[in-house]
């Protein structure tokens, strides 16, 4: 790994890092708060992922999370939100292709050759921060739009393996809905059941573990009507007594001043299931 940013902050460090991914087949950067408690041992980590269009730098340098972190002293790793180089395939438009890998591992040519960012969060990048990091196996999983839709679906996934999980604004439905169903098409064929694995609102009706479950939403998000529709989770959760809290918003948007308003609690939601 190499080290390419590293910032005093709130009495840790704010760094970002690059290295090669084997599951991605190309170079990848990721972000890492540690806290000031890392400097006196390992401390419980949170991994948020980010929506379309972004990078490892949109929730470090806009939600102000690093104050929340370093009081209940936690640390946060957020991923970039698709492979990235010049060999890799990319698309025309913000929502397929670079910056758009919705957390799925692709079947589907050109994609299925670096486009695998299921097992990346979900495998590869836990055990590189475990290894070489001051952090605990104790984790939580967090994300917005895309991203939340990646953290509800990587914890539904794989029980026991995190604490708590939580979502902004998250694509709860993708096969419903024509972000999901554009991406889904291309990077897994039109294959429903593979669909399906990667569906939270499909998922959560089956699921092994309940896990704490907050989901916040803006009532003024431009998207919430067309690709969304939070209802539909929480109506196959409280079908299968699966304890998801949704706190819709008002007045609230799908921006980052959203994220920066409600992300104090958000921590506060995993540090109380981290430190149980």
């Amino acid at each position: 790994m190499e080290r390419i940013e590293h910032r005093a902050c709130f009495g840790g460090w704010q760094d970002v890092y690059r290295h090669r991914s084997a599951v991605l087949g190309c170079d990848m950067t990721f972000a890492i708060y540690l806290p000031p408690q890392a400097q006196d041992g390992p401390v419980p980590v949170l991994y948020w992922l980010s929506g379309l269009t972004c990078s490892e730098q949109n929730f470090i340098t806009k939600a102000g999370a690093q104050r929340y972190a370093a009081e209940h002293g936690i640390a946060i790793v957020c991923p970039d939100t698709s492979p990235r180089g010049d060999g890799v395939a990319d698309a025309e438009g913000y929502d397929l292709g670079k910056g758009a890998g919705f957390y799925v591992n692709a079947t589907q040519a050109p994609w299925a050759a670096h486009y695998r960012m299921f097992d990346y969060v979900a495998d590869e990048l836990p055990a590189l921060v475990e290894a070489h990091f001051p952090v605990t196996d104790a984790r939580a999983i967090s994300g917005h739009s895309m991203g939340g839709h990646g953290a509800l679906v990587v914890a539904l996934r794989n029980p026991g393996r995190y604490r708590s999980v939580s979502a902004f604004s998250p694509i709860v439905a993708p096969s419903q809905v024509p972000w999901g169903q554009k991406a889904f098409a291309a990077y897994l064929g039109e294959d429903h059941a593979a669909w399906a694995q990667y569906d939270a609102s499909q998922l959560i009706r089956t699921a092994a573990e309940k896990l704490p479950v907050l989901v916040d939403q803006g009532q003024a998000d431009e998207f919430l009507d067309a690709q969304l529709q939070p209802w539909r989770l929480k109506d196959a959760a409280d079908a299968a007594g699966y304890p998801v809290y949704l706190r819709m918003q008002p007045g609230y948007d799908h921006s980052y001043y959203f994220i920066a308003s409600f992300i104090g609690e958000h921590i506060a939601h995993h540090a109380t299931a981290l430190k149980a």
